[in-house]
């Protein structure tokens, strides 16, 4: 009987919502992925934004392992109302898809540097934190 691997299981998931995330995009004009779908403005550009700024700031934060540099700006600011939740006119679709490709390269994604020891515990013993 074959054994799992969480790690690999996570990141397969984890690596396959993101490829459909971008895959909604596709083939769609600028008017679809920027048209607003409910009340607060947010669209589907944003959605992408929004993973983008979760993937650069909470994974990093989370796992101790904070992007190197500045985030790019409008992706984490829980002081702004939703505004990474919809694309302002000067993000590009290819400026969000790519820093959403980014976010998943960083060396400090957590799922590129940590290893499983057991439930609960990273390389090193830090307690993560259930969520």
């Amino acid at each position: 009987m074959a054994t799992s691997d969480p790690k690999a299981d996570l990141r397969r998931y984890l690596q396959l919502a993101r490829d459909a995330m971008l895959w909604k995009l596709e083939g769609l004009p600028e008017y679809q992925i920027r048209r607003p779908l409910v009340p607060t403005g947010t669209n589907l550009l944003g959605l992408v934004k929004h993973l983008a700024g979760v993937e650069f700031g909470y994974f990093g934060d989370t796992f101790g392992r904070p992007y190197p540099g500045p985030v790019p700006p409008g992706l984490t600011d829980p002081d702004t109302d939703n505004s990474d939740m919809f694309a302002a006119p000067g993000e590009s679709r290819e400026l969000i898809t790519g820093l959403y490709r980014e976010a998943w390269r960083t060396p400090t994604s957590p799922w590129m540097r940590w290893t499983w020891t057991r439930p609960g515990r990273c390389r090193g013993g830090r307690k993560i934190a259930a969520r």
